[in-house]
């Protein structure tokens, strides 16, 4: 992968869902499981395809985790960037353990970290260039769970994501304060 650069949404949406155990899912594709699905998801019970769609939610979280750790052990945060970054990182790891726990009592199997992730190690020579990687996974992130709140069959997974769209929220709008970009660039999110 090479230096990300997300600059529409449905890129981003693309990124993201397209990130689960090697499995390759355009929006479009989740979104027709997403119907295939929802007649099984009646009286609000969670659908075959929640259960992918976390997974996929899983997998990218797993993937920031790991981004974050790059960047703790990277040696160019100040101590500041460097407290930021793991509380975001413990953030991905809480949300990873809600996840992966309701994947397991859905009956499914929660998808784990890969062995290595390709990430643009080269192009990381600064704590700004640190910061803007993480800045770009946070919106996609952010992206990504606005397009699969709706997909989801079952409510109460959908209000989780939200809550946890939140979340991502919060994390880009503190990556771009601390770019020196406005922190909240427009007043709605796509």
């Amino acid at each position: 992968m090479s230096f990300l650069k997300i600059s529409d949404p449905a890129s981003a949406r693309r990124l993201f869902l397209g990130r689960s155990g090697g499995l390759v899912l355009t929006g479009t594709a989740v979104a027709l499981l997403a119907g295939k699905d929802a007649l099984a998801a009646k009286a609000g019970g969670a659908a075959p395809s929640d259960v992918q769609i976390l997974n996929t939610a899983i997998g990218a979280e797993l993937e920031a985790i790991a981004a974050y750790q790059l960047g703790a052990e990277s040696g160019l945060l100040t101590s500041s960037v460097l407290d930021l970054a793991v509380t975001f990182q413990g953030h991905h790891k809480e949300h990873v353990a809600v996840l992966s726990s309701t994947v397991d009592k859905l009956g499914g199997k929660a998808v784990v970290a890969k062995a290595k992730y390709n990430f643009p190690v080269d192009q990381l020579k600064s704590q700004l260039d640190v910061l803007k990687f993480a800045a770009q996974l946070e919106q996609g992130a952010v992206s990504a769970y606005l397009g699969a709140v709706p997909l989801f069959a079952n409510r109460d997974l959908a209000k989780a994501a939200a809550s946890i769209l939140g979340d991502e929220a919060m994390h880009w709008a503190v990556l771009r304060q601390a770019i020196g970009l406005p922190p909240v660039p427009a007043a709605f999110v796509s």
